[in-house]
């Protein structure tokens, strides 16, 4: 599973609650609002990787708050941007972008509301607890074809066909198909009536509506 951040809940009664994972989130109808970690990121580097760095951040919902040359070549930059959206591989993009070059902090602001949303991955019609997560609205389509096309390479075939699907409040918005491994059933046989190959092959048919009905991944 993915790291995650904690989030706060203001519930219908006014209370507020905190949950750790995706998981915990109850119905959209028990809370009338979610509020999110917010921190204040500084990043070092050499002028030359400014360009790539500020797409990078712009792109995970950072806020650019300042710009500061420490000399010709080096340069401070500040943001504020949601802590979910660095603590997974950030720092790793970050040295990529800058080769190696540029450097992070980052300190706690405050708990800020979002439009966010419950991200929930069905494998084979089973709901995958440890899978979901919470995700900005506007960025929950892309994110599910994301997972959904990830899973559907890393999963072995299995004998019937597995379905993957990202679900928000029960309506798919994204889905991949794993296709079923096949045995050649009529390998064996030759020449003779062809209407034996068929039969076989509708056994074949039948056993595989039996397992997408009842397998399990």
């Amino acid at each position: 599973t993915t790291p995650s951040v904690s989030y706060e809940l203001v519930l219908k009664n006014g209370n507020i609650g905190k949950i750790f994972s995706a998981s915990e989130l109850p119905t959209s109808d028990q809370y009338t609002e979610i509020r999110e970690p917010w921190v204040q990121l500084t990043i070092l580097t050499p002028a030359k990787y400014l360009g790539g760095i500020l797409e990078m951040v712009s792109r995970r919902r950072g806020i650019h708050k300042n710009t500061n040359y420490i000399s010709e070549n080096r340069v401070e930059i500040l943001y504020e941007i949601p802590l979910a959206e660095i603590i997974v591989d950030f720092h790793d993009k970050l040295k990529s972008v800058s080769s190696g070059y540029a450097s992070l902090s980052y300190e706690f602001l405050e708990m800020r509301p979002g439009d966010l949303v419950k991200l929930d991955i069905l494998v084979a019609g089973e709901l995958v607890s440890a899978l979901a997560r919470i995700v900005p609205r506007d960025q929950s389509a892309e994110e599910g074809r994301r997972l959904v096309t990830k899973l559907k390479e890393l999963l072995p075939r299995e004998w019937f066909k597995v379905s993957l699907q990202a679900a928000i409040g029960g309506k798919i918005i994204a889905r991949e198909d794993i296709a079923a491994l096949k045995k050649d059933v009529t390998g064996y046989l030759y020449g003779g009536d062809i209407t034996r190959k068929m039969k076989l092959r509708e056994k074949q048919k039948r056993g595989k509506k039996k397992m997408l009905a009842r397998g399990k991944v």
